[in-house]
């Protein structure tokens, strides 16, 4: 069985999340974000092994913390998108060139694309490609346990900005119409920011997505 724990992190209240195999205690790590020493602090509370980090998007609310736990965790291997890779070496791509220090991260380790499962024990993690927020955003589907990691792709009652570098409106509603909204409706929504909510409370209420 899949735990779940998270934090909000940083300025922007950013959702990180560690999901971990109740079984093996063997754990992944979604969108590290700011301050991960909390982050590092929460796994040792929990007494699981972070193996993966997987990044829904590149911008720098969700790995501002990527560095400090690679080198807390050496062996747990990075996956993303491959469109978002340029984002990872660009402080202004990843939105943090005007911050005190920006954020610069080194390329991941496994490159991943639609259709893809990343396993961990018993969890087990389909890839949807969910670009339109950035140009390689991605969510993560846990089938057996009815959840959806989405990033800042949807939201509840709301979907990700547009205006940043590589945004596309047209994009990201088109996405998370053909692989978020093909879903069942009870599937549980854990967003980058925000509360949870369900897909098919998104179906029907969302102000953006409604009637979709």
């Amino acid at each position: 069985m899949m735990k779940i724990s998270y934090l909000v992190l940083g300025p922007f209240m950013t959702n990180t999340y560690i999901a971990w195999d109740e079984a093996s205690g063997k754990a992944v790590i979604i969108d590290p974000s700011f301050t991960p020493e909390h982050i590092w602090q929460a796994v040792l509370k929990l007494g699981v092994t972070p193996e993966k980090i997987l990044l829904t998007h590149a911008h720098v609310d969700h790995i501002a913390g990527l560095n400090f736990l690679r080198e807390k965790y050496p062996d747990a291997r990075v996956y993303m998108h491959e469109k978002d890779v340029p984002l990872l070496s660009s402080a202004s791509m990843n939105l943090s060139r005007m911050m005190p220090e920006p954020v610069l991260c080194g390329k991941p380790d496994v490159l991943v694309c639609e259709g893809d499962h990343i396993t961990e024990g018993a969890m087990d993690f389909e890839v949807l490609e969910t670009p339109g927020h950035t140009p390689g955003g991605i969510s993560f589907y846990e089938k057996k346990e009815g959840i959806v990691f989405t990033g800042d792709s949807l939201f509840e009652g709301s979907i990700g900005r547009t205006d940043f570098p590589g945004g596309s409106m047209t994009t990201l509603v088109g996405s998370i119409r053909k692989e978020l909204f093909a879903l069942p409706d009870e599937v549980h929504v854990l967003s980058g920011h925000g509360n949870p909510t369900t897909i098919g409370i998104e179906k029907r209420s969302n102000p953006f997505l409604a009637g979709a």
